[in-house]
């Protein structure tokens, strides 16, 4: 399972983030999604952790902490939704062809 961190700096980058949360165990892995127009980071990233009870551990500590001039919202990641789904039946064109 993957944490959520939000309410990032745009400052950040995976380093420094990484460096945070190694404090609470061995992180896995560290993505910070970047906008597709400016290859700004987009304010959130994920880390995964090498254990539960590590990412337990750095939830319990970092969520609300002050980070860079921010309070991080740190919890656990949702699963990705299904997009396709988004905004009714998009793809589908029986709409167009009934009428």
């Amino acid at each position: 399972m993957s944490i959520y961190v939000g309410n990032l700096s745009y400052e950040v980058t995976e380093e420094s983030l990484n460096a945070v949360f190694a404090e609470y165990g061995a992180v896995r892995r560290v993505q910070l999604p970047t906008d597709r127009e400016t290859g700004r980071v987009r304010g959130f990233g994920f880390v995964e952790m090498g254990t539960d009870a590590e990412e337990t551990a750095a939830i319990d500590a970092l969520d609300g902490a002050e980070w860079m001039g921010r309070d991080l919202k740190v919890n656990k990641a949702k699963p990705k939704e299904n997009r396709s789904s988004f905004g009714g039946n998009r793809g589908n064109n029986n709409f167009r062809n009934r009428y």
